[in-house]
């Protein structure tokens, strides 16, 4: 069974060494493994992507055994396999303002294209907490009156509702690198309303329109903790405008029908398994009958 294991914490040394043998010991077979030390920030960081033996150890031992070395080093590890729970992926959907792309995927989940199950909606603004009482989902608001994130509540949210997938729907904040690596190995898809690499940053319609494009659109990729890198994308899709059209109607047909069709076809593909993350690339998977 593919199983993911991050650890995050202060840098020190001999950190990795401990959940390598472990995990080797039991006979997993390590098909990824990624290290980060920040030296500004004193954060070290590891994803490990490995074959687990579960006839030899089930999930939960492995988990068990992660976490007690996660203590003993001063780590927050976390061990996640999409296929440990007899269940369709839960999702946590975060928001700021716009409700429109959390809407299409939440009405694309009701329909059964996207098999996945809601889980909650976190959002930095109260803008999407009558959207979370229409589909009876929880909703908590983990921003201040500025809108600043408290950032240990919503992980702490993540693992109370045991999500498998954080899905940043409009989102309009950056992640810091901690959560990045704390659910790495592409369990974060982010919205991004414009068409990348080209056009990063958060005004990419007004960007794209100072330059007289004609063409704009979406793009929908796994976060790392480099902003809005190009090797990420799940999904990505345009549409054109006529000349003259006004920057108004661009950001109207965007915000309210591109960016949410576009959404909805990137989650349906990580759900369906038609593509994963591996060494920060997206690859695509192979069909089953």
């Amino acid at each position: 069974m593919q199983v993911t294991i991050t650890a995050v914490g202060p840098d020190n040394r001999g950190l990795a060494d401990p959940i390598v043998h472990y995990v080797t010991g039991v006979g997993a077979n390590i098909h990824e493994i990624q290290m980060y030390d920040h030296d500004s920030e004193r954060l070290f960081a590891m994803l490990l992507r490995i074959d687990w033996p579960v006839d030899v150890e089930p999930i939960a031992v492995l988990r068990e055994r992660i976490m007690q070395i996660g203590a003993q080093k001063g780590l927050t590890l976390r061990v996640w396999a999409r296929d440990e729970h007899d269940r369709p992926p839960r999702i946590a959907i975060c928001t700021t303002y716009r409700s429109e792309p959390a809407a299409a995927v939440l009405d694309a989940i009701k329909s059964g294209v996207i098999q996945a199950e809601p889980a909650v909606i976190i959002g930095n603004r109260d803008r999407c907490q009558s959207l979370a009482a229409e589909h009876g989902l929880d909703f908590h608001n983990i921003g201040d009156e500025r809108g600043n994130p408290d950032y240990d509540q919503m992980v702490s949210l993540f693992d109370s509702y045991e999500v498998d997938y954080v899905l940043l729907a409009r989102y309009m904040r950056v992640l810091p690198p901690g959560i990045c690596w704390s659910f790495a190995g592409g369990r974060i898809i982010n919205l991004h309303h414009g068409l990348l690499p080209s056009y990063p940053g958060f005004q990419p319609y007004e960007d794209a329109f100072s330059h007289h494009m004609l063409t704009f659109g979406a793009t929908i990729h796994f976060i790392i903790p480099e902003l809005d890198a190009g090797n990420q994308i799940i999904h990505q899709n345009a549409f054109t405008v006529a000349p003259g059209t006004s920057l108004k109607e661009i950001k109207r047909i965007g915000e309210t029908e591109h960016e949410p069709e576009c959404l909805v076809e990137g989650v349906r593909r990580v759900v369906d398994r038609e593509v994963e993350l591996h060494f920060h690339r997206v690859v695509g998977m192979a069909c089953k009958d």
